[in-house]
């Protein structure tokens, strides 16, 4: 029993350490790449304007993006010390952001929704949520609700939606769809990738549906 135990503890040990090397690897990378853009940048501001120029700064402007969601994807492997909380104002506040944005977001917070968490991990989870139903949807509702040891959570879009067979393949890192959902949205392929490591840090799960109101579903079930 004892040896089980020191290799069940190695095996943990080499697990962690690998995630730790995957993130610091792809931090290290996409950091090496901000340097190239900028100077990238600067060359086209001082080439004048035309439709190559303009061409080429949409480029840019998508790489930024990509590196930036590369970033953000490798934080997510970091610990962030969990504290007490109110999710419910949490997604207010995300609520808010996405006001300011333009988006048509109705916030619902039903009972108490404190808790122990993370605040900068939920509130970058909710934010790639919400920010991938913006894209695509004209409604977006946000709702949560505390239930017997856990707080459920609900984003709902009228949006094109995920087709069934495809809901398990949008969550690993990268993946792209080809429709509605797919490369045009200027999406790196990490939104739901680090959603659903946030709640799996927290000890819940996310899984997509169908929403009531004709599109995706987004339901989060985090234990209090």
């Amino acid at each position: 029993m004892r040896q089980a135990a020191r290799n069940l503890l190695e095996m943990k040990h080499r697990l962690t350490r690998q995630i730790e090397q995957r993130g610091e690897m792809l931090a290290g990378v996409s950091h090496d790449l901000r340097s190239p853009l900028t100077r990238m940048k600067l060359q086209l501001a001082m080439l004048g304007e035309s439709p190559e120029v303009e061409a080429l700064r949409g480029d840019v402007s998508d790489m930024q993006r990509m590196v930036d969601a590369y970033l953000a994807f490798a934080r997510g492997q970091e610990t962030e010390p969990a504290e007490p909380m109110d999710f419910g104002q949490l997604m207010e506040e995300v609520g808010a952001d996405m006001a300011r944005q333009g988006a048509p977001v109705t916030v619902e917070a039903v009972g108490d929704l404190s808790m122990i968490g993370r605040p900068n991990g939920l509130k970058r989870c909710l934010t790639n949520l919400t920010e991938n139903s913006r894209r695509f949807a004209q409604r977006i509702s946000l709702r949560a609700e505390r239930r017997v040891g856990q707080i459920l959570v609900q984003i709902d879009d009228d949006g094109p939606g995920i087709p069934a067979d495809k809901r398990k393949d949008v969550f690993r890192p990268f993946a792209r769809l080809d429709d509605a959902r797919g490369p045009d949205s200027g999406g790196a392929g990490l939104g739901l990738t680090i959603a659903r490591d946030v709640i799996r840090q927290h000890g819940g799960d996310i899984r997509l549906l169908d929403a009531p109101i004709g599109g995706l579903r987004v339901e989060m079930r985090i234990p209090v």
